[in-house]
């Protein structure tokens, strides 16, 4: 087989970009949120645990506090059993406050829109700040690199390691800016419906012919 060159795997990638689209019309982010102080506070929650958790969780959480200053004043100790159950939540927690506590300071309570002020936040690296810009502000800065895109990438040849910012970095060439952030829902929606780690169903797969099916067995 030739080596793919950047051109042919940019076409590819625009290829499959469109296949999901048509797949996923509606993908989106699946942390529920109502304003982007929640979204930040859940995706601080959702490392290392799964949506349908966090979204248990804060929806009560949501409820007890509904502004940075709530957060900030709240016992460390309070928010650490709201949380407990998110996993490694003395220290989800701690960000959390520390980080609310930092918006009251510095941004008079509200989330900040660029990718060097909310990556300044405690708890908030960039895969958290992209994706509060891009699905609370529609600010495409970066696509977001979790776990399934990490996979996938991967899987599709796209991009190869596990180092969320040189895959983030090999990423943005290959696909238009405007669908950063829907980038990163098509390839986590399809790794959650269809291109499961272990057992992928390639047989039925949307985008099966523009894959290189790394790691797969046969």
């Amino acid at each position: 087989m030739p080596r793919e060159t950047v051109a042919d795997k940019k076409a590819r990638a625009q290829k499959i970009c469109a296949a999901l689209q048509r797949t996923y019309p509606n993908a989106h982010c699946e942390l529920n949120f109502a304003d982007p102080l929640q979204l930040l506070v859940a995706t601080i929650l959702s490392a290392q645990c799964t949506d349908q958790r966090v979204n248990i969780v804060t929806a009560e959480l949501f409820q007890k506090y509904r502004t940075a200053k709530d957060f900030a004043a709240a016992p460390l100790a309070d928010i650490e059993a709201a949380v407990k159950s998110t996993g490694f939540f003395r220290n989800k927690a701690k960000n959390i406050k520390a980080c609310c506590a930092a918006l009251v300071d510095q941004f008079g309570g509200e989330v900040p829109r660029t990718m060097d002020e909310l990556h300044a936040l405690a708890g908030v690296g960039r895969k958290t700040a992209n994706v509060v810009l891009g699905n609370a502000f529609g600010i495409n800065v970066g696509v977001v690199v979790d776990t399934h895109v990490t996979r996938l990438a991967n899987r599709l040849g796209l991009a190869k390691g596990t180092d969320a910012v040189k895959l983030e970095q090999a990423l943005m060439p290959l696909v238009p800016e405007m669908d950063w952030t829907r980038f990163s829902h098509w390839l986590i929606w399809h790794g959650r419906r269809r291109c499961a780690a272990r057992k992928p169903d390639c047989a039925n797969c949307e985008i099966q012919k523009l894959c290189s099916q790394i790691g797969v067995t046969k």
